[in-house]
């Protein structure tokens, strides 16, 4: 049975969900924009008898604390930062595992870079490390990054409205009826907290701030040659194939298994996808 614990990190908790034998293969599992470690709630039970599972909340959402923007740094260096420290100095972990999906990617790649002797293996799912990887539903955040005001703030807000949440989990489904409503309402209760906007505004820009660390992410599986299994819903219009079949140009073996999904894969796809994981990192 998956436990739910807390960490205190730099004097802030976060929450994470621990399921499987310590004595198992490590899996961590990172998490996308704007959900929590709950996205994996279907994925892990059915690991936890091959591999020992960690799925951290970052510091601002889901379960873990959310300080205020005058706080806390809202940058991926910094929710990037309190993760390598929970997995190292909190949990001392040696090797493991990543799984990737969305914010997940520029997280765990900022910390495999830093750590390349401890991945074991990738698994990513709609997770960017390309160029040719940002898909057209990026388009009204460009304004923003270039010149942050309240004018080009105004689309970027909707990303938080109930009904983008909502686009987020059914956009690309070929059967809503297999979508859980449980996906968007927690996750539009998290955003919906007071102040989470600023949160979330802060992350969306500084977002750009990934971009330049393609060449270091890519370098790094060139070099490496990480176990690399690539689970993709095709639909996705955040982040597109062309993205997913790029990791091919630089980790050869990989393996890529495309989904007629949408952007979160795991909600209508674990049972094809957790045996596919089970295979590769078994």
């Amino acid at each position: 049975m998956p436990t739910y614990q807390h960490a205190t990190i730099r004097g802030l908790k976060m929450f994470y969900r621990e399921a499987g034998s310590k004595s198992s293969p490590t899996i961590v599992l990172l998490h996308g924009f704007p959900s929590s470690s709950h996205m994996f709630r279907d994925l892990i039970p059915k690991l936890q008898d091959k591999f020992h599972l960690i799925a951290p909340d970052y510091i601002g959402f889901g379960y873990s604390d959310a300080p205020g923007v005058n706080e806390f740094q809202y940058t991926f260096d910094n929710l990037a930062a309190h993760v390598e420290e929970f997995l190292f100095g909190a949990l001392d972990l040696k090797r493991f595992s990543i799984y990737v999906q969305d914010y997940g990617a520029p997280v765990g790649y900022r910390i495999a870079v830093r750590h390349p002797e401890s991945i074991e293996g990738i698994v990513v799912q709609n997770g960017n490390a390309y160029a040719e990887g940002i898909g057209p539903a990026f388009d009204p955040m460009k304004p923003f990054w270039a010149n942050r005001n309240a004018e080009t703030e105004k689309p970027v807000r909707s990303l938080l409205t109930k009904e983008t949440t909502i686009f987020q989990y059914t956009h690309g489904v070929k059967d809503l009826s297999r979508i859980s409503p449980d996906s968007y309402t927690v996750d539009q209760h998290f955003l919906d907290r007071p102040g989470n906007d600023a949160i979330q505004l802060n992350l969306l820009h500084n977002y750009q701030s990934n971009l330049p660390h393609y060449d270091e992410w890519q370098k790094f599986f060139r070099s490496k040659q990480p176990k690399t299994l690539i689970v993709w819903g095709k639909n996705d219009p955040f982040f597109t194939v062309e993205g997913a079949k790029a990791y091919l140009r630089d980790i050869p073996k990989a393996e890529l298994h495309l989904f007629d999904t949408g952007h979160f894969a795991l909600e209508d796809s674990s049972d094809l996808i957790a045996p596919l994981i089970a295979k590769s990192l078994g």
